[in-house]
């Protein structure tokens, strides 16, 4: 099985990082919940509900740039189905270098065949240039991703998808927790 893969809230626990680092940027009495529902939809749906300026922008993204990588946690029970998978993918708007440098801490970058980044030029989510991109190249199954945007494009180009963490319409199959995928998405 080929899987493309999404990367944060999918390979990596990374909101409640993301939510931690707005949380300092935002007035103190901004509930945590509330960072976090609007950053899952997108970091652009979030600056634009908090209001955030230019300025505020830039001292998040210096922020972020500074969390240990030691604090951004692979999913339990991710790294099986990256070894059971014949190859895996990743589609992500994240930099490249960022990407690199949380992989090959937990010593996962073994496992991807090839990562398509934010800043490969591709358009974003939900576009789907980057998965067919990443379809020709390595014949892909199935998409696995935590957000509707991420499962849009594989729909339209034919891949099986399955939703992590999030219940919304639209995915083959839901994912609470990645011990479900070999009895979900194996049958």
């Amino acid at each position: 099985m080929n899987i493309l893969w999404d990367f944060d809230g999918t390979l990596f626990d990374t909101y409640p990082v993301f939510t931690e680092t707005l949380a300092r940027i935002l007035p103190e009495h901004t509930p945590k919940e509330k960072i976090y529902e609007h950053l899952k939809v997108s970091f652009s749906h979030a600056t634009q509900f908090f209001k955030l300026t230019e300025e505020q922008i830039k001292q998040y993204h210096s922020f972020e740039e500074r969390v240990p990588i030691s604090e951004i946690k692979p999913f339990p029970g991710v790294e099986d189905i990256l070894k059971f998978a014949t190859k895996n993918v990743i589609m992500t708007h994240k930099p490249r270098k960022a990407v690199q440098a949380i992989l090959a801490f937990y010593h996962f970058d073994q496992y991807f065949a090839e990562i398509v980044a934010g800043d490969d030029g591709f358009p974003r989510k939900p576009d789907s240039a980057s998965y067919e991109y990443l379809h020709e190249r390595h014949q892909l199954d199935l998409a696995i991703g935590d957000r509707l945007l991420d499962i849009i494009p594989a729909k339209k180009i034919g891949l099986k998808t399955g939703l992590f963490q999030n219940h919304s319409e639209g995915a083959d199959f839901y994912l609470d927790h990645y011990q479900d995928f070999f009895t979900k998405i194996t049958k």
